[in-house]
């Protein structure tokens, strides 16, 4: 057995996140807005004639470096106060993304579809972000070409131009969100009908539809299979005032944080509806879920069953939490298997959880995990954002201190994660 209090002597390096483990978590946590919404809405405005407030921004990394992006196209971005944006464009905007912020940030490629709707025109650096497995934008760039435009892909470089965009019916080969949102937004102003079939369904799919007829769009179907968007001359000219919905992801991320610990966490400002495939997931390893409007109450015993997990589109089990529910299942009593169908790489956070001590063999797109009665502290990484997380939550469970470098993914995604962790009473600290 680790002495606890021995452990929390240890030298402190920097740029690390530190973690005593074994605190149940308890109290009240506020979820922020949503990182996947936010940043797609941002990019929408760029087909805004007036300014445009954008309200329950987080302030993350992404936000700042889709700021960069904006501002390097010739909009001005400017934060109100803590969490709202005004975002003004200005004549002359750019039709090129400065690659500094686009090399950094996967979703800088949703502004192709507004500035190709706007000037006919858009050239981009293949976008980069977490590395997660091949994602590959030629969904996005198939939808362009059905709607009239043209692409030319050279020298890591994506053109796409168009004199006129005229209305098509288009199939996706895979619910992808981000095609469905860039083909969406690329539509608005063609000539005739879109149809979109196969379009991926989740919430940020309906923010963005709903904040573009706010501008005078008009698209309906978002939430299906099927989005139709039928193409106005232009926009109106009056100043939008939107809300951010709460981030499904980081909600899930504390549940099974609660989860994992013993906890007794309620989660505020969350739309349960939204993370029902968790929810469900959670009941059926042991743990209690209790919705109250905005409100999500989770308490766990610490007694945790195996359960098996295949991650799918919305409204299935979401991928950018499977790292987390697997750093809970290494510690839950029996054997699961964790098939993820969407992101081919997202396994590459397990050999930090097998150093911390789980059980876990990856076959193709399936990880096997047995589960373990307690985690042991170690010194880890974080490869990605959402495996930051993972290794957050194992750290929350372990005996002694766990040590987590790689802060950078998880500034991307989650606002002051340590601090709201240590308000429900974990003992961790960000040290810098």
């Amino acid at each position: 057995m680790i002495d606890t209090e021995a452990v929390q002597t240890v030298t402190r390096n920097e740029n690390k996140l530190e973690i005593v483990g074994r605190k149940p978590l308890n109290g009240v946590v506020k979820i922020s807005g949503a990182k996947n919404a936010v940043l797609k809405l941002m990019a929408a405005a760029l087909l805004s004639n007036n300014d445009c407030l954008i309200r329950n921004v987080p302030r993350i990394r992404d936000v700042e470096t889709m700021i960069g992006v904006l501002n390097g196209l010739g909009a001005e971005t400017v934060w109100e106060d803590e969490s709202t944006i005004r975002i003004q464009i200005k004549d002359g905007l750019g039709y090129a993304a400065p690659d500094q912020y686009v090399r950094e940030m996967r979703a800088s490629v949703q502004v192709m579809g507004p500035l190709l709707a706007r000037l006919g025109k858009v050239k981009l650096f293949q976008p980069g972000g977490c590395i997660i497995g091949q994602r590959p934008i030629d969904l996005h760039l198939k939808g362009f070409q059905a709607l009239g435009a043209e692409v030319i892909e050279e020298h890591g470089y994506v053109y796409v131009r168009a004199d006129k965009l005229k209305g098509a019916e288009i199939h996706l080969d895979f619910p992808s969100v981000g095609a469905t949102e860039n083909i969406m937004s690329a539509a608005i102003l063609a000539e005739g009908t879109t149809v979109i079939r196969n379009a991926a369904k989740e919430p940020e799919i309906i923010e963005e539809q709903n904040f573009y007829n706010r501008l005078g769009a008009r698209i309906r179907g978002a939430g299906t299979d099927t989005i139709r968007i039928e193409g106005v001359k232009q926009l109106n000219n009056r100043m939008t005032d939107y809300t951010v919905i709460p981030d499904r992801i980081e909600a899930g991320t504390f549940m099974i944080a609660a989860a994992i610990t013993g906890g007794d966490v309620v989660l505020e400002d969350v739309i349960p509806e939204h993370v029902e495939a968790l929810a469900s997931k959670l009941r059926e390893i042991g743990v209690t879920i209790e919705a109250n409007g905005e409100k999500l109450r989770v308490v766990s015993d610490g007694r945790l069953k195996a359960a098996d997990v295949t991650v799918l589109p919305y409204p299935g089990f979401p991928t950018d939490l499977q790292p987390q529910i697997t750093a809970l299942l290494a510690v839950a009593n029996g054997t699961s298997v964790i098939t993820e169908n969407v992101f081919g790489s997202r396994f590459r956070y397990v050999d930090e959880l097998i150093r911390m001590g789980a059980v876990i063999r990856v076959e193709s797109r399936s990880a096997i995990v047995k589960g373990v009665k307690r985690l042991s502290g170690a010194s880890v990484c974080a490869p990605d954002l959402r495996a930051g997380a993972a290794l957050v939550i194992a750290g929350l469970a372990a005996d002694g201190l766990t040590t987590i470098e790689g802060l950078q993914y998880l500034d991307r995604g989650y606002v002051a994660l340590e601090k709201k962790l240590a308000a429900l009473g974990a003992d961790i600290q960000r040290v810098e």
